[in-house]
């Protein structure tokens, strides 16, 4: 038998819940932590991030609108797809990090635990944040948690995917929709766990994965007029520009912490918006 030439993979953006390639075309290589090259990736234009942020804002809330049940069974189902094919993210968590196969099996456990988490927090989030509150005078008086809207993302260039997880999970399941820029060297295992969205019941749109240069894309997600909040934890020295551009629009902002993930309902909450409703008490 010949040999078989190999099928190499080209990693494609996930916007609207397709693969697609850069409306300019480009692409760029990926290299193994040794230097060698690992795949090819589709490489984001302004453009592409303006489209993800309209089909984000389309399918928001269509996502808000689904019980807190259900985005916690969509959430736990993205959790099972992983599982089912954590031998691949292994392999591409190992490879862009440098991981031994028992360190990258430890990432990639605590990232598919993380979603499992936040899915069991959908049904909670009211009780937790919300609550009745006391009043003088004949009314009801309500918190109620809801989500801020478009959620930006730039997410950790280091940890390809457990830190990605961290950054996308908790807006994802308070209600947001996401337009996240992957990790600039290492996307590939973030890309990857953005394909198994696409059959994990979400509505398109919900979950949008760019992979770029930084430079290109995160001046143009923190100022970008209809993203409502933005989480800085991959945008290194970048961080206090980008934070000042992202206030001209009054975007909720979110930077991270040392115990974080320690303590990764604060990133639950940054995209929280709080209505109180009253109501009177009937005779």
């Amino acid at each position: 038998m010949s040999e078989r030439l190999e099928v190499n993979k080209t990693f494609k953006l996930v916007v609207k819940g397709a693969f697609v390639r850069s409306e300019s075309g480009r692409s760029y290589e990926v290299r193994d932590a040794a230097g060698g090259f690992l795949a090819n990736v589709a490489q984001a234009s302004r453009k592409d991030l303006r489209d993800a942020v309209v089909a984000a804002r389309a399918a928001q809330g269509a996502w808000w609108d689904a019980s807190a049940y259900n985005r916690g069974q969509v959430l736990y189902r993205w959790a099972e797809m992983a599982e089912s094919r954590r031998d691949e993210l292994v392999d591409l968590v190992g490879a862009v990090e440098g991981h031994k196969k028992k360190d990258a099996l430890g990432h990639v456990g605590r990232a598919i635990d993380r979603i499992v988490w936040y899915a069991g927090w959908t049904d909670k989030v009211a009780q937790v944040l919300g609550g009745a509150n006391p009043v003088a005078g004949p009314f009801f008086n309500f918190s109620q948690p809801g989500p801020c809207g478009v959620v930006g993302v730039i997410a950790p260039q280091e940890s390809s995917l457990e830190g990605f997880v961290n950054c996308v999970a908790a807006p994802l399941c308070v209600g947001n929709a996401v337009v996240a820029v992957a990790s600039e060297q290492r996307p590939t295992p973030a890309l990857a766990l953005a394909e198994m969205s696409v059959t994990s019941d979400f509505p398109p749109g919900v979950l949008n994965v760019l992979s770029g240069f930084g430079a290109e894309l995160m001046g143009q997600l923190a100022s970008h007029g209809d993203v409502d909040g933005i989480d800085l934890s991959g945008s290194g020295d970048a961080a206090d520009e980008l934070a000042r551009v992202a206030a001209d629009s009054i975007k909720r902002v979110y930077r991270e912490r040392s115990n974080d993930v320690e303590n990764p309902l604060r990133r639950l909450r940054t995209f929280v918006e709080t209505t109180t409703v009253w109501h009177t008490i009937g005779q």
